[in-house]
């Protein structure tokens, strides 16, 4: 996993794979979906993730290790993107229930040896150093301690308040020398799986003809792993929006041609170029996206597709889109795309990232 996922020169494709938790510990610089964040840098962390809408505590929904072999600055990067899940912060074209941030290291750091991790080094204990002042429901920066034991660190009040309800209760104590265990799941969090980076197959494109891809794509969707995967419901809502613009709306198209390729992928990545559109309705301008803080541009790095939604617990969701400033500064922007379809939470919903 420490080597670079995202550095293929072309479209790289993300797939879901169930692993083993300790291979996505931090000194292996995992690309993960659901779960903790598997944070970068262990002396600090971001401030509580708060939603601007609600005030509640944002969930982790994924993160992307996507170093920059030339910066030094750089040599380990990872993006993690968190989301509200307050079915009332889902506005239509709206990203403001979404958040990306970005932790980079230069390989010689305070943390991490300087040669990549091996498969034994999984089971090595975490070093005294590193800071441990996360919550134990979220895994999000934790200012607060509970007042008795003095032992376990939440994120806010609502963790807080969550946990002890599911059991810090009957544990608490003041006996500062009784160990207390956190709780293994508060059934707050996504389902975890390693988000595994494959390149695309761009010479199968250039193979298959227009009708055999779409056969493809039609024979998986009859499978059990579409059903698993995409609800019957959302392809309907799909198929709809395609059919109501005069040509069948060519971008939403070559939308499902790029999926069908490969119909499992969760998200596609590639930085500097265009993302793949669903629609030609509410593609967003130039003005759309601010520039960064610095007064740089944004440039596009990865979307998230809908297919992620069938491995958590989520209605719907469609492409998000993430991009960063040229010149790294640490503050991302998410673009939230919508078509008109209100028919679930997320509905037909597509984020990238604007770094």
């Amino acid at each position: 996993m420490a080597d670079c996922t995202t550095c293929s020169g072309g479209v790289d494709l993300g797939f879901v794979e169930t692993v083993e938790g300790k291979l996505l510990k931090s000194h292996y610089f995992p690309s993960k979906v659901g779960g903790k964040p598997a944070w970068l840098s262990q002396s600090t962390f971001p401030g509580p993730v708060i939603c601007p809408l609600c005030q509640k505590p944002m969930i982790f929904l994924l993160q992307v290790y996507s170093p920059v072999e030339t910066k030094d600055e750089a040599f380990h990067r990872t993006l993690f993107v968190f989301l509200c899940r307050d079915v009332l912060c889902c506005k239509k074209n709206n990203s403001d229930n979404f958040l990306v941030l970005r932790s980079q290291l230069p390989r010689d750091n305070d943390f991490y040896s300087f040669e990549p991790p091996d498969d034994e080094s999984a089971d090595e204990p975490v070093p005294a150093s590193w800071s441990r002042d996360v919550c134990v429901v979220c895994g999000a920066h934790a200012p607060k301690k509970c007042g008795k034991c003095h032992v376990m660190s939440y994120c806010s009040k609502q963790h807080q308040i969550c946990d002890w309800k599911q059991g810090h209760k009957s544990q608490c104590s003041g006996d500062v020398n009784k160990v207390i265990e956190p709780l293994k799941d508060h059934h707050v969090l996504f389902p975890e799986f390693e988000l595994v980076i494959e390149p695309e197959n761009s010479s199968e494109e250039s193979e298959k003809g227009e009708k055999e891809k779409m056969n493809d794509y039609r024979n998986f969707l009859k499978s059990k792993a579409a059903n698993n995967m995409v609800g019957s419901s959302d392809m309907d809502d799909l198929d709809k929006m395609a059919a109501s613009s005069a040509d069948g709306d060519k971008l939403f198209m070559k939308f499902r041609e790029k999926i069908s390729e490969e119909p499992e992928q969760v998200l596609r990545y590639d930085k500097g170029q265009e993302p793949i559109w669903v629609s030609s309705e509410n593609i967003p301008t130039e003005t759309d996206v601010p520039p960064c803080v610095c007064g740089a541009p944004r440039q596009f790095e990865f979307q998230v597709l809908p297919q992620l939604l069938n491995h958590l617990d989520l209605d719907s969701l469609g492409p998000v889109l993430t991009g960063e400033c040229f010149v790294s500064t640490p503050v991302l922007k998410v673009v939230v795309l919508e078509t008109n379809t209100e028919k679930s939470l997320y509905g037909n919903r597509t984020f990238q990232v604007q770094i």
